[in-house]
C-alpha cells in the first residue's frame, strides 16, 4: 500500500500552516498524529496534493490546563497525554477514562485529540464524551478564531464544518461544580478497539438527590455521534432510581438511524445503545453520590 505523490510542508506556526492551506485550495490536508490520514492515503481513499504536518507546532498546540472554569486541551495533545494527565484526572476523569479506551498504546502515543475530532470518524471514542460534556472547539483561520460546539463541528461520517484552511487549536470543556459524575462505557471491536457502540453519561445531582442535569452522548451506532435527548428529557428532574434509569435508557436509540455492517445489524446496535446507556448513567450517578 503506497500513497499517491504529494508535496510536504512542516510549518513552525499555526498561522503559517493556515497560509499554506489557503495557497493550495482543495489540495491540502493537515496531518497531526497521522493515525487516521496515513492509512487512508495508503489505501488511496485520500490523495491530497499537499500534506501540512503540524508536528512543529506542538509547543503552540500541545497543552492541558484548568483555568478555573474550563479544562483547555491543545489540539495536538496526544491521547496518552490526556489519559495520563493529573489535571484531567482531577477535573474531568471521564475524559482520561475515554482516552485510555482508544485503540492501542501506539495509537494513543501518536494520535491527537484535535486530529480525532477533525477526522469525524463515526466510531471514535472522544465525540460521545465531548458531547455529554458540552465541549467546544476553538478553530483558527485567516479571518481569526471562531468557537463552535463539538456537536456543531461534527456533521456526519468523516464530514465536519471545518473550512479547508481552518485548524482546530483547542478543545474547551466546562467544569461542573457540585455533586457531579460521569462515565464512558463501550462495546468494542476486539481487533481495532473502535466502538461498535460507546455511551458517555454526565449527571449533576441537586441537594435533594434529583437530577438537575443529565447528558448522554452515543458514538458508533449511527453515522455520527449524537446526544440521546429522549433519555435526557425523561430523567431530568427525577430521582435516578434503577427503575427510572432503566425506563429512560429504553429510549436511547430513539431518533438514531443505526447503521448495519459486519459487526452488527441496526437492531443489535439499538439494543447496545439501551444497555450501555443504562450502565453509563448508573455508573455516573454512583460517582456523583460518592
Amino acid at each position: 500500500m503506497i500513497p499517491g505523490a504529494f508535496d510536504y510542508a512542516a510549518p513552525d506556526t499555526v498561522a503559517a500552516a493556515i497560509l499554506l492551506l489557503r495557497e493550495r485550495p482543495g489540495e491540502g490536508k493537515v496531518i497531526a498524529g497521522g493515525q487516521s490520514l496515513l492509512p487512508m492515503m495508503k489505501l488511496r481513499v485520500a490523495m491530497p496534493g499537499l500534506i501540512v504536518d503540524l508536528r512543529k507546532t506542538r509547543g503552540e498546540l500541545s497543552h492541558i490546563s484548568n483555568d478555573g472554569s474550563n479544562l483547555r486541551i491543545g489540539s495536538m495533545t496526544s491521547h496518552a497525554h490526556v489519559a495520563g494527565s493529573d489535571v484531567v484526572q482531577d477535573t474531568l476523569p471521564v475524559l482520561a477514562e475515554t482516552a485510555a479506551e482508544i485503540a492501542d498504546v501506539q495509537v494513543r502515543n501518536l494520535g491527537t485529540i484535535g486530529g480525532s475530532i477533525a477526522h469525524a470518524d463515526p466510531v471514535a471514542d472522544y465525540p460521545a464524551t465531548l458531547l455529554a460534556l458540552d465541549a467546544q472547539a476553538e478553530i483558527a483561520g485567516l479571518n481569526g478564531v471562531r468557537v463552535v460546539s463539538v456537536d456543531e463541528l461534527i456533521m456526519d461520517a468523516f464530514i465536519s464544518t471545518l473550512a479547508e484552511d481552518e485548524i482546530i487549536t483547542e478543545i474547551v470543556i466546562p467544569i461542573t461544580e457540585g455533586r457531579t459524575g460521569a462515565a464512558y462505557i463501550k462495546f468494542a471491536n476486539k481487533a481495532s478497539h473502535f466502538a461498535i457502540v460507546g455511551v458517555a453519561a454526565h449527571v449533576v445531582l441537586d441537594d435533594s438527590g434529583y437530577l438537575s442535569r443529565v447528558a448522554v452522548g452515543i458514538t458508533g451506532a449511527a453515522s455520527r455521534a449524537a446526544r440521546a435527548t429522549a433519555v435526557e428529557d425523561t430523567l431530568r428532574g427525577q430521582v435516578p432510581t434503577p427503575d427510572a434509569i432503566s425506563a429512560a435508557s429504553a429510549l436511547a436509540a430513539d431518533g438514531l438511524e443505526c447503521i448495519a455492517d459486519l459487526h452488527g445489524s441496526p437492531e443489535y446496535r439499538q439494543n447496545l445503545c439501551r444497555v450501555l446507556t443504562r450502565r453509563a448513567i448508573t455508573r455516573a450517578v454512583e460517582r456523583a453520590r460518592e
